[in-house]
């Protein structure tokens, strides 16, 4: 590979219907990258910089995550012009297998990094999943936790959320405005070895 050439890979994801995702392999810093489906480095801050960037981490043995399926598609495809999504699966015992059958099991058609030694969640501050990273158009992270209040504890869900921190957080930056608070701990599953 010549340097500072990028070279594009396909990555599929398992679903009913194959997706294609074309990723840069430019050269990437350690400390932001995840592993692709077929087990290459992907630095996602590195892609598409014209627009914000949305790390959704999710874990297949937490329900919580389980159940935001269907917001976190419905808030990609409403933001889908002004953000880039990807999923991150933190969890190090996950094959790639795992993560595309868990794909397919929810209907997702984002891409999907797996990240076993938790750079991508140390470089995004979370601690549970499901949680999200916010990165502005300049990769400054600028919102990290959860989606919305829709979860009260692990037992007790809200019948609707009453706040839209995700929703708020890429309105602002949208806007070109700070982010208030700009960070909001979720309710789920915490993401085990975090250092």
């Amino acid at each position: 590979m010549l340097s500072g050439i990028f070279r594009l890979r396909p990555i599929f994801l398992a679903t009913a219907a194959v997706t294609v995702l074309w990723i840069s392999s430019a050269p990437v810093n350690a400390q932001q990258t995840g592993l692709d489906l077929d087990g290459h480095a992907v630095n996602p801050l590195a892609e598409h910089p014209n627009k914000a960037l949305v790390l959704i981490f999710l874990r297949r043995d937490c329900p919580v995550s389980g159940r935001y399926a269907p917001v976190i598609q419905q808030i990609s495809k409403h933001y889908a012009d002004s953000a880039n999504f990807i999923l991150v699966d933190p969890n190090k015992s996950d094959s790639a297998q795992d993560l595309r059958s868990y794909l397919a099991d929810y209907s997702y058609h984002l891409p999907a990094l797996r990240d076993p030694d938790h750079a991508l969640a140390r470089l995004s501050h979370v601690q549970i999943t499901p949680e999200v990273a916010v990165f502005d158009r300049n990769r400054q992270l600028v919102y990290d936790g959860r989606i919305d209040n829709w979860y009260v504890d692990l037992t007790r869900a809200r019948p609707a959320p009453t706040t839209h921190e995700l929703e708020d957080a890429l309105r602002a930056v949208s806007a070109g405005k700070s982010i208030t608070p700009a960070e909001v701990r979720g309710v789920g599953c915490y993401i085990s070895d975090l250092e």
